[in-house]
């Protein structure tokens, strides 16, 4: 019996579809062979696309049926998140660089998933060497598709578009336009969904702008933060340097703070990214490859420490915050010779510091590395009951889990932490000794 869109919705806690995702759903069930979906980031693109995939999965087959592609691995996992919190009955594989390809085929093979997750290269490797069937997949998603040639996938793109024989239905998203949209369709004709100009999500999105007397603003920037108290936020630069010189100040200062940045290893993001969804930093100092790579509700506020450099780069940027139907603040701080871009149509308000600012303050969680994961068949039940049992805490100690395949990142409350790793490390867990440390 096939699930039905009220129900799909329930489970994800939407009383209400916005008219972008219904739009977006009738067009894909429709039949329209080749669709542009244009929102601004935030907007639930990623659930519009996947309620009708998965009305339309066949569950008793155990071959690929859709394939989803995006410029990262931070993406392709958030969006395989989402599908499993839509309907656990829809198998699926996430397909990433930076691990082997052989153990993604081993899991693709105990899986047999219905939906495939990827980026671009190594969805292609995959296929190249069959390591999945291409000749039942019916519906291909490009999601952040200006991303993926911004990144130089155009080539990859094309390579898979003729690597899958029976596409039915193209489906491209982004927050912005793009020139290159006819390639992808082989120039043929496209239905658009654009809500690109949407006003709405502006109006959710209250604009500041606070100016520092000298050029070093690193100060003024503490300061400000400072008032933000341990709410979550993102301060974008655009150098990697510059992310190590302010996240160095700010430790300094006793913020909680973690760095993200292209130049890091895999492993390094990973864990700075759970950690600042965890709330167990409350500051996220970045370039804007955090603006695309990130899906966090709870961002309240985004500061611009640099400028951004164009008008995408900026929507982006605050795409961060205000995501769904909350609301959110942003900040430009600037210098004595600079001003905001005129592509920021929104007028700014002068901020101005109180008086007294407060110090800053602890996070509300504290994330723990568990040596436990999917290959020792770990559950997020098993965690709990461990942390509760071993580690002496309450559910509602609890926060965020997140099990890979030889570890486990949980969120826990901030003020306990010290003391589980204390009752916990060392302890079993399924009759397994594991450690248990913070994850800093």
């Amino acid at each position: 019996m096939k699930i039905t869109a009220e129900q799909l919705k329930a489970r994800m806690g939407v009383e209400k579809l916005t008219p972008m995702q219904t739009e977006t759903g009738n067009a894909m069930q429709s039949g329209e062979p080749n669709i542009v979906v244009l929102s601004p980031t935030g907007s639930g693109k990623t659930l519009a696309y996947l309620l009708p995939i998965v009305q339309n999965i066949d569950v008793a087959q155990e071959e690929v049926q859709a394939v989803v592609v995006l410029p990262t691995r931070e993406l392709a996992l958030q969006s395989q998140q989402v599908l499993a919190a839509l309907d656990r009955q829809v198998r699926s594989q996430c397909c990433y660089g930076g691990r082997p390809t052989m153990e993604e085929h081993r899991e693709i093979m105990k899986k047999m998933p219905q939906v495939v997750f990827g980026t671009p290269g190594r969805l292609n490797d995959h296929i190249a060497k069959g390591n999945f069937s291409v000749y039942h997949i019916r519906r291909l998603v490009i999601d952040e598709y200006d991303k993926c040639l911004e990144m130089g996938f155009r080539d990859e793109l094309s390579m898979l578009v003729k690597s899958l024989p029976g596409i039915r239905q193209k489906v491209l998203l982004s927050a912005t336009d793009s020139q290159e949209i006819p390639f992808l369709f082989g120039n043929k004709p496209y239905h658009i969904v654009d809500y690109s100009q949407s006003e709405e999500k502006d109006e959710r999105i209250r604009i500041y702008e606070l100016r520092s007397e000298v050029k070093d603003k690193l100060e003024l920037l503490g300061k400000l933060l400072c008032t933000f108290g341990n709410d979550s936020c993102i301060v974008f630069l655009n150098y990697r340097d510059s992310v190590a010189r302010v996240s160095s100040y700010l430790k300094d200062e006793g913020f909680s703070v973690v760095s993200y940045h292209g130049g890091m290893e895999q492993e390094e993001r990973e864990q700075a990214f759970a950690t600042f969804r965890n709330s167990s930093a409350s500051v996220l100092v970045a370039t804007d490859i955090a603006s695309r790579g990130i899906d966090i509700p709870e961002v309240k506020y985004v500061v611009h420490y640099h400028l951004p450099q164009n008008e995408v780069a900026y929507t982006h940027r605050v795409g961060r915050t205000a995501r769904w139907e909350r609301t959110g603040e942003t900040f430009f701080v600037l210098g004595p010779d600079e001003h905001i871009p005129d592509f920021v149509t929104t007028e700014a308000t002068a901020y101005t510091l109180p008086d007294h600012v407060p110090a800053p303050v602890a996070p509300k969680m504290a994330t723990l590395y568990i040596g436990k994961g999917k290959m020792d068949k770990i559950s997020k039940g098993d965690i709990v009951g461990f942390l509760c049992k071993i580690g002496g805490l309450n559910g509602t100690d609890i926060g965020n889990i997140e099990i890979k395949e030889r570890y486990t990142y949980v969120a826990v409350n901030y003020k306990k932490h010290k003391s589980v790793i204390r009752a916990a490390n060392g302890e079993k867990i399924k009759n397994k000794k594991t450690v248990v440390e913070t994850v800093k």
